[in-house]
């Protein structure tokens, strides 16, 4: 797919799942409890064949489907994103076991799954995580520690968890597939400021066996930032899909709206600022798809584009918002109004999957990683 354009069959599928969202799954979400799972939201993400669609297509298509939610119900964005997330581990390392077990209950929606990387003491800094993995017996360990602003939790069915079983830094984690009845596993819900369901995990001596692990013990950092590369250009599709969201909003807005003698947009402020929403959007959306087919593609610099477009379209949609709101003014700060909805929303992307400046570093370690070697010694620059 060329980064720069959709075909008209992607195009013709982002416009069907807009009116999906908005027939059969902003309805559900509307029933949910904020914080908490929307079971039947994600049945039916289930039932019309998204979430299948999360192990069985790439980036690209993750991306059109994020974007697509995101403009019409964040809530049936964040369900499909979280359950992608959490499966995803057990769908590219799963033993042949593991994934009949639970990809066909986490592709139909009857299983939650949640990704457990994030500690109290170890966020973006995911390498210090110090959740302990004691050998228990051959071939066993017992997990001891916290896990803390985990999606999903505490609800989920199953947790990729990521344990410390050897030393200190990237080398020493190991992932493993944890069911939720586990002895020794118990949590709590967190009150977030966007009503995502998050929470903290406690596991006191959980048992975990070879049975239970996502590739090999001491390739869990691996396991993670595979799905992280995956999924941090999604995370900007949701972003772009905000940032639609408000702009199109800001459109119908500024154009109905009687200030000043005219029309809000008719003043050159308004329409300057408008503009640039809409620039900055479509930028953002470019960069994302971009990113994506490179993906898909097995292009080199894959974390470095996941991370310029996860940066890009998580700083857009927040300047986006907030340029929404102000122009809307007072009623957007109205409990319920589309944009209040958004302006709690769009702060947290820029936070998980790895803050703003976790990603301007990813991005300079790669640029620098693929410069040429200096020579020996380095000429004088000429005079000038």
């Amino acid at each position: 797919m060329p980064a720069f354009s959709l075909e008209p069959e992607q195009i013709a599928w982002c416009a069907e799942l807009r009116a999906l969202a908005a027939d059969r799954l902003a309805p559900l979400a509307a029933r949910g409890e904020p914080g908490r799972v929307n079971r039947p939201l994600l049945t039916e993400l289930g039932r019309l064949g998204l979430l299948d669609r999360l192990f069985t297509s790439g980036a690209v298509d993750l991306c059109l489907m994020r974007e697509s939610l995101a403009r019409v119900c964040t809530e049936a964005e964040t369900a499909l994103a979280l359950q992608g997330l959490g499966a995803h581990p057990v769908h590219a390392h799963g033993t042949p076991a593991q994934r009949a077990r639970w990809l066909p209950r986490a592709a139909d929606g009857t299983a939650v799954a949640a990704f457990a990387l994030s500690e109290p003491g170890a966020g973006s800094d995911a390498a210090a995580l110090a959740l302990a993995a004691a050998p228990d017996g051959p071939g066993g360990w017992r997990l001891t520690g916290e896990k803390c602003w985990i999606s999903n939790a505490p609800e989920a069915d199953f947790y990729t968890v990521f344990a410390r079983t050897g030393t200190a830094g990237p080398r020493g984690v190991t992932a493993f597939l944890l069911p939720a009845d586990r002895p020794g596993l118990t949590g709590e819900p967190l009150d977030m400021l966007a009503p995502h369901p998050v929470g903290r995990l406690r596991l006191d001596a959980v048992p975990v066996t070879a049975d239970d692990l996502l590739g090999a013990p001491g390739e869990g950092f691996r396991v993670a930032l595979t799905t992280l590369d995956l999924f941090r250009p999604s995370v900007g599709a949701f972003a772009v899909g905000m940032a639609q969201a408000a702009l199109d909003a800001t459109l119908a807005h500024t154009a109905r709206r009687d200030a000043f003698g005219g029309k809000l947009k008719d003043l050159q402020t308004v329409a300057h600022q408008v503009a640039e929403m809409a620039l900055r959007t479509e930028a953002a959306r470019l960069m994302v798809h971009a990113a994506a087919a490179a993906h898909d593609a097995g292009a080199p610099g894959i974390p470095r584009r996941a991370a310029m477009a996860k940066l890009l379209a998580t700083e857009t949609a927040q300047y986006v918002v907030d340029a929404a709101v102000q122009l809307h003014g007072a009623r957007a700060l109205h409990r319920g109004h589309l944009l209040e909805h958004l302006y709690r929303e769009v702060r947290a992307p820029r936070v998980y999957e790895g803050a703003s400046e976790v990603q301007r570093g990813i991005i300079a370690r790669e640029l620098y990683r693929d410069l040429p070697a200096a020579p020996a010694t380095a000429p004088q620059e000429e005079a000038r």
